[in-house]
């Protein structure tokens, strides 16, 4: 199987109970979670040698973030331990008309501080294949978006592909702070992912009559801007979730794909995805779904089917890390969405 690499902020999420807002709740659920730790845990799911990267306070907190990935297979031995605070994040989780909520608590945590001295970069991507990022690491602090420019060399110089998730975070950064780090760090990018507003807001990228909160999706918009980036950035595929949000409990959710090589774009099976038990994590399945389709082998088209499927079910699972297994997602996407009872 194949190894893969993440590297990000791995947070304690603290979400409200039964679709409560904040001011009613007593209590919150616990969980662990973050962009890249999610497509770690989804690759390790799956039977592949996946490997997650970040630096936690070296405290009783930072220690159960690391249980957590271990749990599931993931690899932690390269994590750096030091700095003030895990990061942590309040969920309120919204139902029908009303969005969900997300609150950050997450200024000077231990990710945020951290330097090239805490991590062995040619150690860590010694037989690796894959490496992915968000744009959220970058957004957290100078010192992080240094870091992950450092390991995008790093594996550039060990020959590995390289993906990206733009993942806009406003509450993070602005667009304007967003399109000069990102744009830099687009050179060390094989796999562009994202969707229509992290293409606006990261790269400045716009497809033109599309609506998603009216469900008009206008896809030859999006092949025109896939094939304008595969221009400016050289990327070997631009990829796309395609969220129709109905309400916050019903989801159209499909995705799209061009291939610089083929010079084809193609447009996934659409699921409607109702009612959503927990959306957080969606995109990170979507990707950790779509590296595992490339790293396996199949044509850019299954495996984009089969990261459409991946995410489909991670709707349906409480918390952040997407725990279906490979034959699930293999059923859903072959067309079995039926949902019956499995005796």
């Amino acid at each position: 199987m194949a190894k893969v690499v993440t590297m990000g902020e791995i947070m304690l999420r603290l979400s409200t109970p039964n679709n409560e807002k904040y001011i009613q709740a007593d209590e919150f659920d616990i969980n662990y979670g973050g962009g890249e730790a999610n497509v770690a845990v989804s690759l390790a799911n799956y039977g592949h040698d996946a490997e997650f990267v970040t630096k936690v306070p070296d405290n009783p907190i930072g220690m159960c973030a690391i249980a957590a990935l271990r749990k599931y297979g993931v690899e932690t031995k390269h994590i750096a331990k030091g700095g003030e605070r895990l990061g942590i994040y309040f969920l309120e989780t919204g139902a029908a008309m009303r969005p969900s909520n997300v609150t950050y608590d997450r200024a000077h945590s231990s990710i945020s501080t951290a330097t090239a001295d805490d991590f062995n970069f040619d150690e860590i991507f010694e037989g690796a294949d894959w490496f992915h990022f968000t744009g959220i690491t970058p957004a957290v602090s100078d010192a992080a978006a240094e870091l992950t420019e450092l390991a995008c060399k790093a594996a550039k110089a060990h020959g590995v592909t390289v993906s990206c998730d733009l993942n806009f975070r406003k509450k993070l950064w602005s667009s304007e702070k967003a399109q000069k780090v990102m744009t830099n760090l687009m050179q060390y990018v094989d796999v562009c992912i994202g969707n229509e507003e992290d293409a606006d807001k990261v790269l400045g990228f716009k497809p033109e009559n599309t609506d998603v909160t009216s469900g008009e999706l206008n896809l030859a918009g999006y092949e025109s801007i896939f094939k304008q980036m595969v221009d400016k950035f050289n990327f070997k595929y631009v990829i796309s979730s395609l969220r129709v949000s109905h309400s916050a409990s019903d989801n159209g959710w499909s995705a799209c794909i061009y291939s610089a090589e083929d010079k084809e774009f193609y447009h996934s099976r659409e699921y409607r995805i109702t009612p959503i038990v927990d959306r957080v994590g969606g995109g990170d399945s979507f990707a950790g779904g779509t590296i595992c389709g490339f790293v396996d082998g199949k044509s850019f088209k299954d495996a984009l089917e089969f990261g459409v499927a991946a995410s489909a079910l991670k709707h349906t699972i409480p918390g952040d890390f997407n725990l279906v297994t490979r034959e699930e997602v293999e059923t859903l996407a072959g067309g079995d969405g039926s949902g019956r009872v499995q005796r």
